[in-house]
């Protein structure tokens, strides 16, 4: 379940006062233990993944959504704030995804803090999920093309901060940028051979994969999955299904999608999971899945709702 949000912002900022006394928190006493390591902190797991590929050793990366949890409602806690003035870098997605970003920076009193809004070098696309939703679509990482441009953003970063190392976070991300074509050659394979090219998913997260590669998406939810459709979104929905046979219903790992159960048996479809990989649960860093295997389980998915032949 996502940490309950903090009702007033300044709430948080009386409570750092507190908290300031109660401990170092882990990612600094991490630190302490190893010498010289740049301290990062991200934001959703897809860059704190990127983070660490192309950090390796030289970094500690720490997540502040936790693993399992819905990120799109998360604010951050005061022990996070905290932890914050202590990062020498600190990446976020952007494009309204993390709401709460601007005042917490704003709080923080960390001048040599590096900011990272992962998306500012990125061709966005417009929300189209429903006639209610406007402003751009924050789920740039699915498009591997822009999440290479959000993995060379905090490479930037760590070469700023760590200029000694240039060299090993250049050669990093050059291996991590060969990860990312070879996503997208097998991206543009699975839209090449799939029969169906329409697909329906629990709620708008696949916006920039689906326009990347020629395939539509029918979103159920919203940009956030708690944007549950109107009546008159829902009966479009299913007509559109409908007419496209759609086969498949694509739910996800973090989202009950009960709208999606309705549509699911109105159309007499069956269900198959697609991850937007917006955060990863504890079993599948148990089972050290990451950004590519998970990558790799969505195409399989998607072969088989698409009618994938070749």
């Amino acid at each position: 379940m996502p940490r309950k949000r903090l009702g007033m912002f300044g709430a948080i900022l009386l409570c750092l006062l507190w908290l300031v006394g109660c401990g170092t928190p882990k990612a600094v006493e991490e630190k302490s233990a190893t010498d010289h390591k740049i301290v990062i902190y991200t934001t959703i797991y897809p860059l704190a993944d990127f983070a660490q590929k192309i950090a390796g050793d030289k970094a500690i990366v720490q997540n502040i959504v936790p693993p399992g949890t819905e990120p799109h409602d998360f604010e951050p806690t005061p022990k996070d704030i905290i932890q914050l003035n202590q990062a020498q870098i600190f990446v976020y997605n952007g494009v309204g995804f993390e709401g709460w970003v601007e005042k917490v920076v704003h709080s923080l009193n960390n001048k040599s803090l590096i900011v990272v809004d992962s998306s500012k070098q990125v061709d966005l696309l417009k929300a189209s999920s429903s006639e209610q939703e406007t402003g751009n679509d924050p789920h740039i990482w699915l498009d591997p093309n822009r999440a290479k441009k959000q993995a060379q953003a905090i490479k930037d970063a760590l070469v700023q901060a760590d200029p000694t190392n240039k060299e090993v976070y250049e050669n990093n991300f050059a291996e991590l940028a060969k990860k990312f074509d070879e996503l997208d050659a097998n991206l543009s394979d699975l839209s090449a051979h799939a029969k169906q090219k329409e697909m329906v998913v629990s709620h708008a997260a696949f916006g920039y994969l689906t326009h990347a590669y020629g395939l539509e998406e029918i979103s159920i939810a919203g940009i956030n999955p708690s944007d549950e459709p109107t009546q008159k979104d829902l009966q479009k929905i299913i007509e559109t299904a409908k007419q496209h046979k759609i086969k498949y219903i694509l739910f996800e790992t973090l989202v009950s999608g009960k709208v999606a159960e309705v549509i699911k048996n109105e159309l007499g479809a069956e269900s198959l999971t697609l991850n937007p990989i917006e955060s990863l649960r504890e079993e599948d860093l148990a089972a050290h899945k990451d950004y590519f295997s998970v990558m790799k389980d969505n195409i399989e998915t998607l072969k088989k709702a698409l009618d994938y032949v070749k």
